[in-house]
């Protein structure tokens, strides 16, 4: 019976796309700073959506 994945080979995966892994946890951790850092500026401070806004309104409750 085949499989629906093709013929298994012995070749190494993880090894050769670590350092692709690695730079991508390194990308999404800037990412995630710099989205913290605009929720937390003065500009974004009293936007509704802002999961850091410290007096939500009452529009914004569901």
């Amino acid at each position: 019976m085949a499989s629906l994945l093709g013929k298994k080979f012995g070749a190494p995966v993880a090894r050769p796309m670590a350092p692709f892994y690695i730079s991508g946890l390194i990308i999404l951790y800037g990412v995630n700073a710099a989205a913290t850092a605009m929720m937390q500026s003065d500009e974004y401070k009293s936007d509704p959506r802002n999961p850091y806004n410290k007096n939500p309104t009452s529009d914004s409750a569901h």
